[in-house]
């Protein structure tokens, strides 16, 4: 899967990495119901992945920080999308 191998070939030390990785199972296991399609799954991985990696720094050390924070980026990015895009009628 893409989205996991954009994390595990990250520029992070292994422990920091063993700790993304576990953000990322826990942070998809919250939202993946919520996907359609396949090809939207993949997409919504590779979002989280990003996000999760914009977030986290070499000095992260909780999962449960990391996997909140990557949710409420990509919750208020969806957001500020939603406002940019005209309405749909």
């Amino acid at each position: 899967m893409k989205a996991r191998q954009l994390i595990d070939n990250a520029s992070f030390g292994p422990d920091t990495l063993k700790l993304i990785g576990q953000a990322f199972d826990e942070a998809w296991a919250s939202i993946e119901k919520n996907i359609g399609c396949d090809q939207q799954r993949e997409a919504v991985r590779l979002k989280l992945a990003t996000t999760l990696l914009s977030v986290a720094s070499e000095d992260s050390r909780d999962v449960e920080v990391l996997k909140k924070s990557a949710l409420e980026a990509m919750a208020g990015d969806y957001r500020w999308q939603n406002l940019q895009s005209p309405a749909k009628h």
